[in-house]
């Protein structure tokens, strides 16, 4: 996959992005709405191997661009029904709220409905107010609050939220 918008780019994530992928997971800043606050505890040689057997046809692995710089990481996996679940992640710190993450969502979006899905499925940590405000921007429903749903690696426990989107209520901020 390979999508441009003005200055931003997504693209599919090689193995010689492995490395910077696995700072990435590792960081659990980053990771915590996840559940993982002390990172995944990935190499970059298992995520390489994990690149390797991405298709698009069943999962990918997408890196983000700004000015051809990376800053994040997208993934979408198809779950044979018409349904692709998505998921986003603006990993540069500097970058986050500049309202990238809605174009490059948009970007990937209409990339999904122009390949036949018919419906976007997404959740997230329902602490995670800042996400849930931009997929309702785009039209996203909320379909289902999961209270308690599963411990973080501390031992706390989170909750999580499920979100849809159909092509017609979808709204484009990548036009």
């Amino acid at each position: 996959m390979l999508l441009t918008y003005k200055n931003q780019t997504i693209r599919n994530a090689t193995a010689a992005d492995a490395p910077l992928l696995a700072a990435w997971w590792n960081n659990g800043a980053l990771m915590a709405h996840a559940g993982y606050p002390n990172g995944t505890g990935e190499t970059a040689g298992g995520i390489a191997q994990k690149l390797a057997g991405d298709d698009d046809s069943t999962h990918r692995r997408l890196i983000l661009e700004v000015d051809g710089w990376p800053v994040g990481e997208m993934n979408y996996r198809n779950l044979q029904n018409g349904s692709a679940e998505i998921g986003i992640k603006i990993c540069v710190l500097s970058q986050q709220e500049k309202g990238y993450g809605r174009v490059f969502l948009s970007m990937l979006i209409a990339g999904l409905f122009d390949m036949g899905y018919s419906k976007i499925v997404l959740d997230t940590n329902l602490q995670n107010l800042r996400a849930q405000h931009v997929y309702e921007k785009l039209g996203f429903r909320r379909v289902a609050v999961h209270e308690n749903a599963f411990q973080d690696q501390l031992g706390q426990w989170q909750s999580s939220v499920d979100y849809e989107l159909l092509p017609a209520d979808f709204v484009s901020f990548a036009r």
